[in-house]
């Protein structure tokens, strides 16, 4: 990369010299002062400079952004006092081109300007070599209102969804600026989608969080075209399995990824390809196969500190918690890599899920003193998340005062979901639940939630429906939870009380099947799990039987194959009753049931759970 920027530097001021003379500048005489600017300086004081030492060479990086500035500004005087020709059509939309990829706000702000310029001049360059350049700058950006009017500009013109290069840009920009809904749209209208059109849109949609709809649209891709997927498909396909919990999809990318690259079926490009493997490691990580993850890891040739955050993170997701702290220690002290604020998200997270207070306490110095990173929000949400759930909710406040930065509504809902648990007072908790409620955020629902329950656990029925009564005065819903599991390369989405799936009557069978056996085992429904349902004890009762992972489960045990562990992607945490009946499930029929939640992974096995009851 190094060497890439230092010939785009030169490449620039070649540039930069063949234009000063053209505009009459004298160029190509070098200064007899050691450490004179390459450009000419815009100071208006006295320049200091020491004759004793030789001035240290310009950073490459550095030297070819201000170089491209310099040119940028050159060039929007040019396009005012001079009538362009195809010569410099091409040099002004290379610089274009340059600026829009430099990945620097400065720089693609320029390259929208320059294209504002280029456009206004008698004789613009053809439009479509010039808007794919700004549209990605305007992506860069995130400027919306910029990039619709670029699409306006394109409309007019009539190059999209006509023009494939310049609709592919639009799909990037939409992509960038979070409406992957307006992407797919544009993507329909293309008349002839080439592959760099699927994989926008696919990654449009996985980069946004709908993952499944990803899978769907590769799934037609593969249907209804000729086309073969390119690495680039199968990483957007990488991370949409990731997050959707996938694991055999994945596992058939991971194979189209090896005869992708694979060359004569060993394996060796894909393996020396950090970026790859650590997307690998990553969707194993996620789907639950953490003896798959740890294996990629572990072959991999050389990794860089991407490789070790998310190897560190997926041990500590999955309770493995001295592993993660082991690797972080072996990475710091061994391999003598240096941590980043990532990293420190990573091994606190570890020690959150572990309860160990004093090794976070360790890191969290460790984090300011040793490596000189200024904690941020998630680093400070880790910590306060780790005390008040140890009992230490007066360190965690101190911690809380003592933050260089704001409050966020999750830092207050941790407090207050130690408070309900740890049964600190009723004044402490509603002051906990004003505070989470003030901060503005989008849910809001699970403060009153949680707010329910601590009313629920002192007893206070009447606190309950006021709180359920508040809910619906002010419009706020509840999240609805879901819970999906994956079966012969489809994925399954429940819903609490669902009858929509073609098996629902099977399932609810099994449920019942399941309800008698677990009866049996002594099992009693915990009702406080169900705060905001109506107070009679066969309403809670009937309401936690329905809860969404359940359903999840009975369809697992009706369709998995024989000792084939049941995976489960949940969007909310796992509620303490559910917690309980896997745990009893998976000693009474004898199976693995894995669970990932909103914030860890559970792993049940013969009555108990990876988390050891501490999530």
């Amino acid at each position: 990369m190094l060497v890439r920027t230092a010939v785009a530097a030169q490449l620039a001021e070649a540039q930069l010299r063949a234009l000063r003379r053209r505009e009459g500048f004298i160029a190509g005489k070098k200064s007899s002062k050691a450490g004179a600017p390459l450009l000419p300086s815009t100071r208006t004081g006295p320049t200091i400079s020491s004759p004793s030492a030789p001035a240290a060479p310009p950073c490459p990086r550095r030297l070819a952004a201000t170089v491209m500035l310099s040119l940028a500004t050159s060039a929007l005087a040019a396009t005012q006092t001079h009538r362009p020709d195809a010569s410099s059509h091409s040099s002004s939309v290379r610089l274009l081109r340059s600026l829009a990829r430099s990945r620097r706000a400065d720089l693609s702000h320029r390259a929208l300007l320059l294209f504002r310029s280029l456009h206004a001049s008698p004789s613009p360059p053809p439009p479509h070599f010039s808007l794919p350049a700004a549209l990605s700058a305007a992506a860069f950006l995130a400027a919306l209102p910029e990039g619709r009017q670029l699409h306006a500009f394109a409309a007019k013109l009539g190059l999209t969804p006509a023009h494939t290069v310049v609709a592919n840009s639009l799909l990037h920009l939409y992509s960038s600026c979070g409406l992957p809904a307006a992407a797919l749209a544009l993507f329909r209208r293309i008349p002839n989608r080439s592959l760099v059109s699927w994989n926008t849109a696919v990654d449009a949609l996985a980069g946004n969080g709908d993952h499944l709809a990803a899978l769907d649209l590769f799934r037609e891709m593969q249907r209804d075209t000729d086309l073969s997927p390119d690495a680039y498909t199968v990483q957007s396909v990488l991370g949409a399995c990731a997050g959707a919990g996938a694991l055999s999809l994945g596992v058939y990318a991971h194979a189209m990824l090896l005869m992708e690259l694979g060359g004569d079926g060993d394996g060796a490009a894909v393996s020396r390809d950090m970026l790859i493997n650590n997307s690998l490691v990553d969707l194993y990580g996620k789907c639950g196969a953490l003896e798959l993850a740890r294996q990629v890891f572990d072959r991999m040739p050389m990794r860089d500190l991407a490789s070790w955050n998310v190897m560190i993170l997926t041990l500590a997701n999955h309770g493995r918690v001295s592993e993660s702290v082991e690797l972080f220690d072996r990475m710091t002290q061994v391999e003598k890599v240096v941590p980043n604020a990532i990293t420190f998200v990573a091994v606190l997270s570890a020690c959150n899920h572990g309860g160990l207070v004093e090794e976070g306490r360790r890191y969290f110095a460790m984090m300011a003193t040793e490596y000189r990173i200024r904690p941020r929000i998630e680093h400070y949400g880790c910590m306060v998340d780790l005390l008040a759930r140890a009992g230490f909710i007066e360190e965690a406040l101190h911690i809380v005062t003592g933050m260089n930065c704001r409050p966020d509504a999750i830092i207050w809902r941790s407090l207050l979901d130690a408070c309900c648990k740890k049964n600190v007072g009723l004044e402490l908790s509603e002051a906990m639940a004003k505070l989470a409620l003030d901060v503005p955020d989008d849910a809001v629902s699970g403060v009153y939630v949680l707010l329910s329950r601590v009313y629920a656990s002192a007893q206070r029925w009447n606190d309950v429906g006021m709180v359920r009564r508040l809910m619906m005065e002010e419009g706020v819903k509840k999240e609805p939870g879901f819970s999906s599991i994956e079966m012969d390369g489809l994925v399954h989405q429940f819903v609490a009380g669902d009858t929509s799936h073609p098996q629902s009557e099977a399932i609810y069978e099994k449920l019942d099947e399941i309800q008698l056996r677990l009866t049996s085992a002594g099992y009693k429904p915990d009702l406080s799990e169900a705060p905001l349902v109506a107070s009679v004890d066969y309403a809670k009762g009937a309401s936690l039987r329905l809860h969404s992972e359940r359903l999840a489960i009975s369809f697992g045990l009706l369709n998995a194959t024989p000792r084939a562990p049941i995976r489960i992607l949940k969007n909310l945490r796992v509620c303490k009753d559910c917690h309980t009946i896997s745990k009893l499930i998976s000693k009474l029929y004898g199976v693995d049931i894995i669970v990932r939640d909103r914030i860890r992974f559970h792993h049940f096995k013969d009555g108990s759970c990876s988390c050891k009851d501490y999530w």
